[in-house]
């Protein structure tokens, strides 16, 4: 019974340090749990799923082709998570595997050049299409300007939002949203939901993994996220863990805890 599942969640986050959000959500059945899922949170690198929603609507709009090629510049190099920040300035990039470094590796010198490149009206612009209105976009990562105006923020239940019209096909089109989650399901962050997950091609059903996930992280200090959409057996299951005030590496713990409760509870169905 989900309401089984929903009271074991219920439990093990009440028993954990600092503030929690979280949603839980059966696409199949609808069957939900959540809580403080309208609290906000900072958003580190979970902004970066609007982010890549725009660049994919921008290609959409007929703006630029993803097969365009960006000049990698010193101005654009920043420190953080990401691989760019070592490379060659002069370095050309597709806008392709910009984002999907910006996803995979939540490259911030590449998530930063793809902002420049859509503007953040359009990053607003999706962000409202996609039901994330209690969500905000201010800034670059990690570039504090100096009349800071805000901090990028999201919720648990604008994250689940977003998720589910790219779980349904909805963000965009069809074919942008599987294309999307394609490169979500790619993420090299595997430590975090799905830390305690056996290892998905350890048993094969019907030639199929036992599961996926496609999941977005984010993390600064005493901050820890992970989101995403878990396929498992017949169903989809929105996931939003986002967590303040707590040490990043117990933070994991709890997440990976709650991830692990999901992941057996739809194993078991």
């Amino acid at each position: 019974m989900f309401t089984n599942l929903q009271n074991d969640l219920l439990q093990a986050i009440e028993g954990f340090q600092g503030e929690w959000g979280v949603v839980v959500e059966d696409i199949v059945t609808a069957e939900k749990f959540s809580y403080k899922e309208n609290d906000s949170f900072y958003a580190a690198s979970l902004i970066k799923v609007p982010v890549m929603s725009a660049v994919f609507a921008g290609a959409n709009e007929g703006r630029f082709a993803m097969e365009d090629i960006l000049d990698l510049r010193a101005e654009d190099l920043v420190g953080g998570a990401g691989v760019l920040q070592h490379m060659t300035p002069g370095t050309p990039l597709s806008i392709q595997d910009l984002v999907t470094l910006m996803i995979i590796q939540s490259d911030n010198t590449a998530t930063n050049m793809l902002i420049e490149l859509v503007g953040k009206d359009s990053i607003h612009a999706i962000m409202e299409k996609t039901g994330m209105n209690n969500s905000a976009f201010y800034n670059k990562l990690m570039v504090i300007p100096a009349d800071l105006e805000g901090v990028n923020s999201v919720t648990p239940a604008d994250m689940t939002n977003h998720y589910r019209l790219l779980a349904q096909g909805k963000i965009i089109s069809y074919d942008a949203s599987q294309k999307m989650l394609s490169i979500l399901k790619k993420q090299q962050v595997r430590d975090v939901i799905p830390g305690l997950f056996p290892d998905p091609d350890h048993e094969i059903i019907g030639g199929l993994p036992l599961w996926e996930l496609a999941n977005k992280t984010g993390n600064v200090t005493n901050v820890q996220h992970d989101t995403g959409i878990l396929y498992i057996g017949r169903h989809a299951v929105l996931l939003s863990f986002l967590s303040k005030g707590v040490e990043n590496s117990v933070a994991k713990q709890g997440i990976s805890k709650l991830g692990k409760m999901v992941f057996d509870y739809y194993q078991a169905r």
